[in-house]
């Protein structure tokens, strides 16, 4: 099942935080460190570039994510900052005061142009639902502005608070985009909560995540659920899970699947599984290039491949 969701809300709001932009001197970009790129929305990308503002993508939720992943992708960003407007990345958790510490002062290098009380510097917070952005701006401005929820798409509307006395921020509705392109993609962000469950199938969901953390963490399957080495199978861990948990249908149903998804879905979003991320830059680049290579035409007999024109 591909998933994709896209609130009629989020039309108005896409609009909305284009006109912002306009009058903004940096883009704070939020992603989950767990999936950074499937996590960042093109759209925001697309409207920073035309508008040509320098960026700072957030990795937060980095305390639930695999900080030696965390680490590869860093280093991914830092190989990606050349030409173009001024772009960093850092990676941090939004719940941890000294980590918001230094949000400011990230920003302030980006654009330092903007730093006296006639010039302040206008900051816009943008990402996916459920990324953390409300929870950032309330730790920024140490006080609760913002609604916080466990469910995406909380926020519905922009507001703009001063940060000091020489900056500005705004909080924006979170965005997704029309089409999710890549069905992974779609596993990954509802795995991670930011689709709304009216939108998806929790054990078609819980499957995909067992069939990554098989691959990936099976010690930490196996430490949470007694999952048995060299278990392949993903519909047999959720077994497992429901047999672990108890999940039974009302009744004498036999075992509930779709109960234990949600418990597997749970364990992993609270990070009660462990640190665990669903994709590193390896990953992401073999996933584009399969996709790549699933839209070319193939060759007749007689047809040899144009050869690559990358260098």
């Amino acid at each position: 099942m591909a998933i994709q969701w896209f609130p009629g809300h989020m039309h108005a709001a896409q609009k909305k935080a284009a006109e912002t932009l306009e009058r903004c001197d940096v883009v704070i970009e939020i992603v989950d460190a767990r999936l950074p790129e499937a996590s960042s929305n093109p759209l925001i990308q697309s409207l920073r570039l035309a508008r040509q503002r320098p960026c700072l993508k957030i990795l937060n939720k980095a305390d639930l994510a695999d900080p030696a992943v965390t680490a590869s992708w860093l280093a991914y960003y830092r190989a990606q900052r050349k030409g173009g407007p001024a772009f960093s990345a850092t990676a941090l958790s939004a719940k941890k005061p000294a980590d918001v510490a230094k949000i400011a002062n990230l920003c302030q290098a980006l654009a330092p142009h903007r730093d006296d009380n006639t010039k302040p510097l206008r900051m816009i917070i943008m990402g996916i639902p459920n990324c953390g952005k409300s929870t950032l701006m309330n730790a920024l401005l140490k006080r609760r502005v913002a609604a916080v929820g466990d469910e995406p798409a909380v926020t519905k509307s922009q507001q703009t608070l001063d940060l000091g006395s020489r900056m500005t921020l705004t909080d924006t509705p979170g965005l997704m985009w029309p089409r999710i392109e890549h069905d992974s993609d779609g596993f990954m962000l509802a795995a991670s909560h930011a689709i709304g469950r009216n939108a998806v199938i929790d054990e078609e969901v819980a499957l995909f995540l067992a069939a990554v953390l098989l691959e990936r963490y099976p010690p930490l399957l196996a430490a949470r659920y007694g999952i048995a080495a060299g278990t392949t199978d993903a519909h047999a861990v959720l077994t497992a899970v429901a047999q672990r948990r108890g999940s039974l249908r009302k009744g004498g149903g036999g075992l509930d699947l779709e109960k234990a998804a949600l418990i597997m879905l749970t364990d992993y979003r609270d990070g009660s599984l462990g640190r665990i991320s669903l994709e590193t830059p390896a990953t992401r680049q073999a996933m584009l290039a399969g996709a790549a290579a699933a839209t070319l035409p193939a060759a007749g007999p007689d047809e040899v491949p144009a050869p690559s024109q990358q260098p």
